[in-house]
């Protein structure tokens, strides 16, 4: 085995924690299913991660004597069309069946429940990965031998029938370069935080100066470079080329012209590897030299035609690739951290459930009254995180109220219990991107029958806690076929696993700016394809508006439950702020404008107390259809009134009241889109409204 000093494999480390799945899963896996691999069932398996191969992680496996590398899809949100390791196994798998250098693959694991993606593995090839291009400590002679395989190695490539590969279809192919610099130039617009003249001007001349054959179909890498061949350990012979997760089938020049942007590297720029200029560093052949060789392996004529656009569009995706680095480290994108609540939460978890303090919002569980657990829901409020202490967060009051109500007893069983216990937590899917949603009518989400299991199709967005680690099971409204004329029976709940096939997070949500990480952000979520047993389908078709409002009445009043609670906490803020500061030789509190804003904010928040306090108590004597009104009352006073206090506070506070410095702007951002979740102001006041004039029209009929 190679081994650097430590003993281990080089340019391995421990693997990071965000990457660590489990080790006896993989392992029973593959002594299952890859041949040889149990040949030594004495020896353990061991695991390290290279330190590149960051995009697809890869790990280094060793059991025994042998060695193979496995590469895996990252955890978390991933875009669509991101991350597609049975791509890379595929591609491989066919240049390794014709003798072109590459790992042999061994096998493709598309089941992610065994260590949370899917994977493949492949042979360990054991040479010399070079990650510095001037090839520093090489003699010039091996150098140039070393730059010439790896040109002859490409030109290989680009020489291969992608028809007699049985590639077609792998890529788009004809109009590649258009495509490219279209995808590029959005991608680099997508993430811009700037406006840059120069790569206006560099899209607008690559677009104008497109090859008039763009018509070439070859198989291309797509990240052709030097440390991504391995060549022999003493010898200047590439025996394989590594990571095949760009390749695509376009225009060969392309590859060509990444491999040769360190040739046109302006001097005044630092190298990207922080080495010196590849042209200081002797026996490494020229540009040109590495061009007439590679022609002549392929038979083309070495004046190639739009070189510069080959060139001008590789520096064009570098700067777009430096961009989007920029922007996920300015929001920490690449970090699973961002959703990955403090280990002292958990702490405070086990804390609380051994006084009892637990599931407090259910009746049922807890004992207590929807009026007592206001109480406390207005305590909690105060502090951000505190309902997730209690396992009082929503979504998952919403959904446990749900699988209490309406689940079967498998249902519960299997969600449920879990949910209650705090040992994994949900998603709600209700609101769609492409439909108004706030008349529900208009959900397009199909859940359609398919012998023992339902199939769902469907986009969905601000779909809260999907992006929390923990989260195992959406609760999902859809569109079932139905004979029922009536528009509320048309709809179905159904609980769909997080890791089922299909399920896919395209992106979070921000709220003013806010990502709420702590809760697991609110996603856009789609559902392709989405397959799952019959048994899922929550209380029988057609009764999901039913649930919806047995679930909705009693997480709207807990929001506003916990409003007070904010409402207090601002309130206090700004005395202390007007308590502290002057202005114009007296103290803020002395300015009446100041002084009523105080006096307003107190009112305001008895009121909505009061108010809460009521709907709560309608809730424990009619039950959530018989305080509809009162829910409904309050769903629009609360947030109304608290987003005045905030912003009084806010003012108080000048400028330091929208810094990081106080919760004011977080508070103000969160309580402000209450007035859209669970229903927005306008439809709230129509119930309201309509429910008013019944009951004037009752009264009227009764003096008559």
């Amino acid at each position: 085995m190679r081994t650097d000093s430590t003993g281990r494999e080089p340019d391995t480390a421990e693997v990071l924690p965000q990457h660590k799945f489990d080790h006896k899963a993989l392992e029973t896996y593959l002594n299952q299913h890859l041949p040889g691999f149990g040949a030594q069932p004495e020896t353990t398996l061991s695991i390290m991660q290279y330190r590149s191969g960051q995009s697809n992680p890869t790990f280094y496996l060793q059991k025994g004597f042998q060695a193979y590398v496995l590469r895996k899809k990252p955890p978390g949100s991933l875009l669509p069309k991101a991350h597609k390791i049975d791509r890379e196994f595929k591609v491989q798998k066919t240049l390794f069946s014709v003798g072109f250098p590459v790992p042999k693959p061994l096998l493709y694991c598309s089941d992610a429940s065994v260590i949370g993606t899917e994977f493949y593995v492949m042979e360990h090839v054991q040479g010399r990965i070079f990650r510095d291009f001037t090839l520093p400590g090489v003699s010039p002679a091996e150098r140039s031998a070393i730059y010439v395989a790896m040109i002859e190695t490409l030109a290989r490539l680009h020489s291969l029938n992608i028809r007699s590969l049985q590639l077609e279809g792998y890529g788009t192919g004809v109009g590649y370069c258009k495509r490219q610099v279209s995808i590029w130039t959005n991608q680099y617009q997508a993430s811009a935080h700037q406006d840059v003249p120069a790569m206006k001007q560099l899209s607008e001349w690559l677009t104008k100066n497109l090859p008039d054959n763009d018509e070439e179909e070859n198989l291309v890498h797509g990240d052709f470079k030097l440390d991504n061949v391995v060549f022999h350990p003493t010898e200047a012979r590439v025996i394989a080329v590594l990571d095949w997760e760009l390749s695509t089938i376009g225009h060969p020049l392309s590859d060509l012209a990444h491999l040769s942007l360190f040739y046109f590297w302006p001097r005044k720029l630092p190298m990207i590897n922080q080495g010196s200029h590849i042209q200081e560093s002797i026996g490494i052949p020229s540009m040109e030299e590495l061009i007439s060789i590679y022609c002549r392996c392929r038979g083309i004529n070495p004046n190639l035609p739009n070189w510069n656009f080959f060139l001008a569009l590789s520096y064009f995706k570098l700067a777009g690739i430096a961009q989007e680095v920029f922007e996920y480290y300015v929001q920490n994108e690449n970090s699973v951290k961002r959703w990955k609540q403090p280990s002292v939460i958990d702490k405070l978890k086990e804390m609380a459930k051994a006084e009892g303090l637990w599931n407090l919002f259910l009746p049922a569980v807890s004992g207590l009254s929807q009026v007592d657990y206001a109480l406390i829901a207005e305590e909690t409020g105060k502090c951000y995180f505190a309902p997730n202490i209690f396992n009082c967060q929503a979504p998952d009051t919403g959904n446990i109220e749900v699988l209490h109500l309406y689940g079967s007893e498998e249902q519960k069983q299997q969600w449920l219990e879990p949910l209650l216990r705090g040992e994994i937590t949900s998603a709600f899917c209700m609101t769609e991107p492409d439909v108004s949603s706030s008349d529900a009518t208009n959900i397009e989400c199909s859940i359609e029958r398919d012998g023992d299991s339902y199939v769902i199709n469907g986009k969905k967005w601000w779909s809260s806690g999907a992006g929390n680690a923990k989260c195992t099971v959406a609760v999902v409204l859809g569109r079932t076929k139905s004979t029922s004329v009536s528009r509320h029976k048309q709809h179905s709940m159904i609980l769909v696993p997080m890791n089922a096939p299909g399920v896919e997070l395209i992106r979070p949500l921000s709220v003013f700016g806010y990502m709420d990480y702590f809760h697991g952000g609110h996603f856009e979520v789609h559902f392709n394809q989405v397959r799952v047993p019959a048994a899922n389908l929550i209380l029988g078709e057609g009764r999901g508006f039913e649930i919806s409002q047995g679930r909705l009445g009693p997480g709207r009043i807990h929001h506003c439950m916990r409003t007070v609670g904010v409402a207090e906490r601002a309130l206090q803020i700004m005395c202390e702020r007007a308590a502290q500061r002057e202005a114009f030789t007296k103290k803020l509190y002395e300015h009446e404008v100041v002084a009523h804003w105080i006096a307003e904010s107190r009112i305001a928040i008895e009121e909505i107390r009061l108010l809460t306090l009521k709907a709560a108590h309608s809730i424990d004597t009619l039950g959530s259809a018989g305080a509809r009104k009162e829910i409904a009352m309050i769903k629009v006073v609360a947030p109304r009134a608290v987003c005045r206090i905030i912003d009084r506070a806010i003012q108080v506070c000048g400028g330091a009241g929208v810094s990081q410095d106080y919760p004011l702007s977080n508070m103000y951002a969160l309580t402000r889109a209450l007035r859209l979740a669970d229903g927005p102001d306008e439809v709230h006041l129509s119930a309201i409204a309509k429910m008013e004039l019944r009951e004037q029209a009752k009264r009227l009929r009764a003096k008559m």
